[in-house]
């Protein structure tokens, strides 16, 4: 993308930023369609960048034209990759050029960015540290124009036209679409802060932060260890030789216990940083992927009997695309369980109106400090609704209460657990 706080850049700021010469283009740009493929080439990338770097890698994504489907791009993908400080080049760097991956462009001095080509496939690696605005600025403008079909439709008329026009650099093209980009960030912005403010992040972007402290809160906290996670499981019933995907699986506790009883479990989480975490301790137990709710799920139509999602979708303002896929990854007659926040959070927050759909910040302790996470509360009209439009047929809702052995092991949560609603269970069926 072009950078927000500088007009061009001069012959003189290019050859400064690049490690050794820049390329002269002295060309028009190429620009393929849309390729279907892309995707993919981004998470075999991914992967063995992950397997690099590991516990190094905060965040990676696919960002910039290649991540968006529909739009034309240069055949290059864009990878963003978070650091814990893209400074301290002695922490990354020798690593990645082990791996074959060659540092190109070296700017401290501008959000302490770096940059780097690939071993094979065409990439541009962009590295950052956590506390850049360019990590925003790269997701807001990937998701309007994924989400916008009018501005997707702008920008690649708008690069289209630049195309073909002749550039000494690469990067002279990149500034020239600095007025469109601004004006579709605007009005993404603009979006976003009439909805809430800030622009909040999505629900991986959250847990990314602090993965390994969640994983072992999960994992003995009696919230999910005596109340959620038996809940699921009994409204699951006997999944002995059954297909499951749990999605939103997070460290793997609940996928781990399924496969425990029996079925063949997939795990998918949208936290590349979560994935790591449940591969490591029960990656011989599942199959874990990563993987975005707000997306397609990468499976066929029928692959699953019974689809798990405990705690996962109130992170989600908009329910119908997920439960659509839901709906078409399950087998007729296949069934979704799933737990989330009680409608009854709106007095937790104080909200002065129920029926109204809004994001909400929650606090608890973590890891030895207060971690804030956002997600949305609405009400039960707008839950069994989203159900029935997406085709499902509600069989169970509950109300449980956490498992007996919770009095003495957590006294005041099982005070609380029994005696004021948390979570809210569904069971609900595909048509046969």
């Amino acid at each position: 993308m072009p950078k927000p706080d500088r007009e061009k850049y001069s012959d003189s700021d290019v050859e400064a930023a690049w490690v050794d010469k820049p390329p002269v283009l002295n060309s028009t740009i190429t620009l393929a369609e849309y390729d279907p493929t892309w995707p993919a080439l981004y998470e075999r990338e991914a992967a063995r960048i992950r397997q690099v770097l590991g516990d190094t890698v905060v965040l990676i994504e696919h960002v910039g034209s290649t991540s968006v489907p529909g739009l034309c791009a240069k055949p290059i993908i864009d990878i963003l990759l978070v650091v814990p400080d893209s400074d301290d080049e002695d922490a990354y760097v020798p690593r990645l050029e082990a791996a074959g991956y060659v540092l190109k462009i070296r700017e401290p001095d501008w959000e302490k960015h770096r940059a780097f080509k690939g071993p094979d496939t065409n990439i541009n690696l962009h590295v950052y540290s956590p506390d850049t605005k360019e990590i925003e600025r790269y997701r807001v403008f990937r998701d309007r124009l994924r989400s916008n079909q009018d501005d997707r439709e702008l920008y690649a008329a708008t690069k289209r036209e630049l195309a073909a026009r002749k550039w000494k650099y690469i990067q002279n093209y990149a500034d020239a679409k600095n007025d469109v980009v601004d004006e579709i960030m605007s009005r993404a912005l603009g979006e976003a802060v009439s909805r809430r403010e800030p622009v909040p992040s999505t629900p991986h972007d959250q847990y990314d932060n602090f993965a390994a402290d969640y994983a072992e809160h999960a994992r003995s906290n009696p919230y999910q260890e005596l109340y959620d996670r038996p809940a699921i499981l009994r409204l699951a019933g006997d999944v002995d030789g059954c297909r499951v995907l749990d999605v939103g699986c997070a460290a793997g506790h609940l996928t781990a216990a399924l496969a425990e009883r029996g079925a063949d479990v997939t795990g998918l989480d949208g936290s590349p940083a979560m994935v790591d975490v449940a591969k490591r301790e029960f990656g011989d137990r599942a199959r874990f992927e990563q993987g975005d709710l707000a997306e397609p799920l990468a499976f066929d139509d029928g692959a699953f009997d019974l689809v798990t999602a405990s705690l996962v979708l109130h992170y989600l303002e908009d329910w119908g695309p997920v439960l659509a896929e839901i709906r078409r990854v399950l087998r007729p007659g296949g069934a979704l369980v799933m737990s989330v926040h009680h409608p009854e959070d709106w007095h937790w927050f104080d909200r002065p109106d129920y029926f109204r759909r809004e994001q909400v910040t929650d606090q608890f302790p973590l890891g030895g400090r207060e971690v804030d996470v956002r997600f949305y509360r609405r009400p039960l009209s707008q839950t069994f609704g989203a159900l029935r439009a997406a085709g499902f047929t509600v069989d169970v809702i509950d109300e449980p209460m956490p498992l007996p052995e919770c009095r003495e092991v957590a006294p005041r949560a099982y005070a609380s657990l029994t005696t004021t609603p948390r979570f809210l269970y569904f069971r609900a069926l595909t048509p046969s």
